[in-house]
């Protein structure tokens, strides 16, 4: 079964709207999907290696406009459910505190979640959340984003046929391994947030 979703999202990938469904799920992620735009950006690359800068470069403008989704989740959310909850248990002063915090170190908290695969989603609904200023947010999340989406194109775009080679060998433990990394971003957001 493994084999045939990856022959599919392989026939996908070179598909002529492959580039909008890659916008759509970059945009996603970054707000609510769970699913990294990399599920789809390593096989397009592998498929047409010619258009790696163009995939990551699609990936990267979708990703940011979809933290800014995120962003206005945190921050419409928070005014109107929010604040009322930390103002019934007393905590309007630590979280003043926290946001003061997070805002100091604002940029790289979402450096670090655009280039690793802890779930961006989170960061941009946290900076939402703080009101972390937006240009820092921004810069920082094409830095970070685009960064990550242009080293896996890079990479695939220099080493396409081996790497493809590696990952119809190791598929398996690869899906393993990308699952544990996943699941271990939403645990670290959960156990140290």
């Amino acid at each position: 079964m493994l084999r045939r979703i990856y022959d599919w999202t392989i026939s996908l990938s070179a598909h002529p709207r492959a580039m909008w469904a890659l916008a759509a799920i970059a945009f996603i992620e970054s707000s609510v999907f769970p699913i990294p735009p990399d599920v789809l950006i390593i096989p397009m690359v592998l498929a047409a290696r010619e258009k790696a800068w163009t995939i990551a470069a699609v990936a990267t403008i979708a990703s940011v406009l979809g933290g800014l989704a995120g962003y206005a989740i945190g921050y419409g959310f928070f005014e109107a459910v929010g604040q009322p909850i930390l103002a019934f248990y007393n905590y309007a002063d630590k979280f003043d505190q926290f946001s003061q915090l997070y805002n100091d170190w604002g940029a790289w908290i979402v450096g670090g979640a655009g280039l690793t695969p802890f779930p961006y989603k989170v960061v941009t609904i946290a900076s939402g959340v703080t009101q972390l200023d937006l240009d820092t947010f921004i810069v920082a999340s094409m830095l970070s984003r685009g960064g990550r989406f242009l080293f896996v194109a890079a990479l695939l775009w220099r080493f396409g046929p081996p790497i493809r080679g590696f990952i119809e060998r190791n598929l398996g433990m690869l899906t393993i391994a990308f699952f544990v990394l996943l699941f271990g971003g939403f645990v670290v957001a959960r156990y140290m947030l």
